[in-house]
């Protein structure tokens, strides 16, 4: 059944104090060790930055290599034969159809085609590995359980925490701990094992940059950072930098840029819907929302609005719900997120805008505390993604 609970899915915000009900993550020692400030996220306590600050940890990962603790991320797997087919009910994406070891962008569907979260999901052949929001895995578990439980599996996974290394030297250094993580090119997995613990890898992530996501059992996480701290290329990345870096690489952040009120198609993810779902055959359709976001794909749907980059044109960062007219005056949209790109030193936003006024280039004005500032329509990402493909 469709979620019902309006705070499942709720924007999310980095708050300055924590109530005592936060939880935790396996590396909540050594992010206090490390001297980073904590703030809750997504019902953690949680690193925006460590004393280096933010701009330094941001240069750091699009120089180096950033190790981000993610392990408030939901990880679970799906089960059983008819597992992929079962997925297949809730995503408008190709499951069954996914390789072994490969990895995929997903997205769970409410019954009127919006979007309930973003995911990432993974053939290992043995079951389908889901990685999915923190401040959403409780409702996205139980909405998937409800959905398919029947047919197949749905076991969260708890017991695991989740590492991203992020950066160009990202590769460099892994390897040294886990030979032969270079050979993985984007999108694609493989187990491994370290110090008698299993993990899954894969090379993928956050941040524009080549990098790798490793799940690995709770017990070892710490004993893993660690090593992976221990590497000279390597450096602890807090949130606010992985806001900034996902933000110029042209990421949605579920709950700002991505929600209940938006579509794929609003959301200008139409990519991420493979042919074989989308057009003519036995799996085209047969999501949620599949007359509406086909219907806006074939234009018999209107579009209202849609999902564009922005960069402004004076040096004022523009900030998530700043809104915004067309140069007539006439309220035209709202900035979902938004600062000061620190690899390009000028202000970037994304916003949804009508649909009139998304073509790139088109001139807008951002109403910022009072001052009309200019902007103009532009394509993302802001920076070079900069994915290792082989």
């Amino acid at each position: 059944m469709a979620r019902t609970d309006p705070c499942i899915h709720r924007r999310v915000r980095l708050s300055a104090t924590a109530p005592p009900e936060l939880r935790t993550t396996p590396l909540h020692a050594l992010h206090l060790e490390l001297g980073a400030r904590m703030v809750p996220f997504a019902g953690y306590s949680m690193p925006v930055q460590y004393p280096a600050g933010l701009m330094a940890e941001h240069h750091h990962t699009r120089q180096a290599a950033g190790l981000f603790d993610v392990s408030h991320m939901g990880q679970l797997r799906l089960e059983g034969a008819d597992a992929a087919a079962a997925f297949e009910t809730l995503v408008p994406v190709d499951v069954i159809g996914l390789g072994v070891d490969r990895q995929r962008y997903g997205l769970l569907l409410s019954d009127e085609g919006t979007i309930l979260d973003d995911l990432m999901l993974v053939n290992r052949g043995d079951d389908l590995f889901v990685i999915v929001n923190g401040a959403c895995k409780d409702g996205d578990i139980a909405h998937i359980q409800a959905r398919i439980g029947g047919r197949c599996r749905v076991i969260p996974m708890p017991e695991r925490a989740l590492l991203a290394l992020q950066g160009p030297q990202a590769a460099a250094a892994l390897q040294r701990l886990v030979p032969g993580v270079e050979s993985l090119v984007f999108m694609t997995g493989a187990r491994h094992a370290w110090q008698g613990g299993d993990l899954y890898i894969t090379r993928s992530g956050y941040t524009g940059e080549d990098g790798f996501e490793i799940s690995v059992g709770a017990g070892q996480a710490e004993a893993l950072a660690r090593a992976l701290l221990a590497q000279p290329e390597v450096k602890p990345i807090g949130l606010g930098a992985r806001n900034s870096l996902r933000l110029e690489a042209g990421l949605c952040l579920y709950g700002n840029d991505i929600d209940t009120t938006t579509t794929p198609v609003e959301a200008a993810l139409t990519w991420a819907l493979q042919k074989v779902r989308r057009t003519g055959g036995a799996r085209a359709g047969g999501f949620p929302g599949a007359a509406r976001v086909l219907g806006q794909l074939d234009g018999t749907v209107p579009v209202a609005r849609k999902r564009v980059g922005l960069v402004a044109l004076e040096r004022v960062p523009v900030r998530e719900h700043t809104p915004l007219q067309d140069e007539a005056g006439t309220a035209i949209g709202e900035v979902t997120s938004g600062l000061l790109g620190p690899s390009i030193d000028k202000p970037v936003a994304m916003a949804y805008v009508d649909a009139a006024h998304a073509a790139p280039g088109t001139r807008l004005v951002a109403l910022v505390r009072g001052k009309l500032v200019p902007m103009a329509v532009a394509a993302m990402p802001f920076v070079p993604q900069r994915y290792h493909r082989g």
